[in-house]
């Protein structure tokens, strides 16, 4: 086997690996409000957002040919490249995920690529004007604008159910969650698998196994992608599903509905126009925007700047680490450099992973009540609603044999079998044999 065809199989695996990491990582956009406001449960919420990645990732590429062609010179671009950009994405995407920071995969993928690149050939490798337009623009405008969505939509319906009950709207605003969280999953296979297509089609053109005037990616590198993002999205990133729906905004139904439908729109047009969009920023934006729409919501502002801070060093920070990479595969030269590479990916993965499990966050606490941060309150699993504890077993069973008040405990009548009032018989212990040696106590035979 050559160096160029073991680098094209690392690269390719490496590619999927980061789509698994951007499937988990942004399943909370599509499904988070929707699994808060209880239109879904989780674990169905994140089957159904599967399928539909799954299907969404064969119904576009213009995103695809954006990310192979419009940011990078393709001419200059080697697997060595590719390969560290990647690692910066997926190093990114996972410290993220463990802090429960809903940030952009699309921005730390772009940004371990530009940091490669400038390590590998310098400035001249970066398309700016693409980068620009296609990365800074969209995502400086898309929150902005799902979030103005966001609120006009959620005040207009608000303002149409004024005046009705609760109980007769929520099931219809429900219903609505779970259409709007489909769309805004569709949308997302149609966005997010397509960068990772782009990554391997770069790839293909760097081997030399495809050329940069091919119109798309080979069929097996988009039905490869597509399965990849609908495994990730299935093992549901619970970590920033909490974060974007019960830390944001307390969320519900019409809040939901009109949040996620914002964001199926944005992200829609933006694949429509081949923009590498964050589905994160639009998410984000909707959530927040249906927080300011509601009058007397509760917008948590500090979770808010914490999740911008993370925004704002997402690209420096994937491109120090796609650099940082770059530099010991291209140092150490060869098969050694990119096996050892390959190696401090998985053990950096596994390490974070392992953090992870100090403090776990699955589908059964992710809707616990948020108290300040990702974590607290997480500790005891929550049940399901449908799932009674023990402890209501119990209450349950002592309400039921409870007399009436006023009632004569010894005559209260057995309504639950439509038995007629009785007296109860007196509890009779049997008798003890002491111990000559505990002589001195005496047990009563009868209570």
């Amino acid at each position: 086997m050559s160096l160029e065809l073991f680098l094209l199989i690392i690269v390719v695996i490496t590619a999927l690996g980061f789509d698994f990491t951007n499937g988990f990582h942004d399943t909370g956009n599509a499904v988070a409000t929707s699994i808060a406001g209880g239109a879904l449960k989780p674990r169905v919420a994140v089957a159904m957002s599967a399928v539909l990645n799954l299907v969404g990732a064969f119904l576009s590429t213009a995103v695809a040919a954006a990310i192979a062609k419009g940011l990078i010179d393709s001419g200059l671009v080697t697997l060595e490249l590719i390969f560290a950009g990647l690692v910066g994405g997926i190093v990114w995407n996972l410290l993220t995920w463990l802090f429960g920071l809903p940030s952009s995969s699309s921005h730390a993928l772009i940004g371990g690529i530009v940091g490669a690149t400038l390590a590998a050939v310098g400035g001249h490798g970066v398309i700016w004007s693409g980068v620009a337009s296609k990365v800074l623009v969209p995502a400086v405008l898309a929150p902005l604008i799902a979030g103005l969505v966001a609120t006009v939509g959620t005040w207009l319906v608000y303002r149409a159910v004024r005046g009705v009950p609760e109980q007769h709207t929520a099931r219809g605003f429900r219903y609505g969650q779970v259409g709007s969280a489909a769309l805004v999953s569709l949308a997302h296979g149609t966005n997010d698998a397509q960068k990772t297509m782009g990554v391997i089609f770069l790839a293909l053109i760097a081997y030399g196994s495809a050329s940069n005037t091919d119109p798309v990616p080979p069929f097996w590198v988009i039905a490869a992608c597509a399965v990849a993002i609908a495994l990730g999205t299935y093992l549901g990133g619970w970590r920033i599903i909490r974060t974007l729906g019960k830390g944001l905004v307390d969320i519900r139904p019409p809040q939901g509905m009109a949040a996620q439908s914002s964001s199926a729109a944005v992200i829609l047009l933006s694949s429509y126009f081949g923009y590498s969009l964050s589905t994160t920023h639009v998410a984000t934006g909707s959530i927040l925007g249906s927080g300011v729409g509601k009058r007397g919501a509760e917008v948590r502002w500090r979770v808010a700047g914490q999740m911008a801070i993370a925004w704002l060093i997402t690209l420096p920070a994937a491109g120090l680490v796609g650099a940082g990479t770059y530099a010991v595969v291209h140092l150490i030269g060869g098969f050694a450099g990119v096996a050892l590479g390959f190696v401090l990916l998985i053990a950096a993965s596994v390490a974070i992973w392992m953090q992870s499990r100090k403090a776990p966050i699955n589908q059964n606490n992710v809707n616990a009540e948020w108290k300040g941060s990702l974590t607290a309150g997480t500790e005891a699993p929550a049940r399901d609603a449908d799932e009674p504890g023990a402890q209501a077993l119990v209450d349950a069973l002592l309400t039921d044999a409870a007399p009436e008040p006023g009632a004569d405990p010894d005559t209260a009548p057995d309504t639950e079998r439509g038995g007629a009032a009785h007296t109860a018989p007196p509890l009779t212990v049997p008798p003890v044999t002491v111990p000559e040696s505990a002589a001195a106590v005496r047990v009563p035979e009868a209570v």
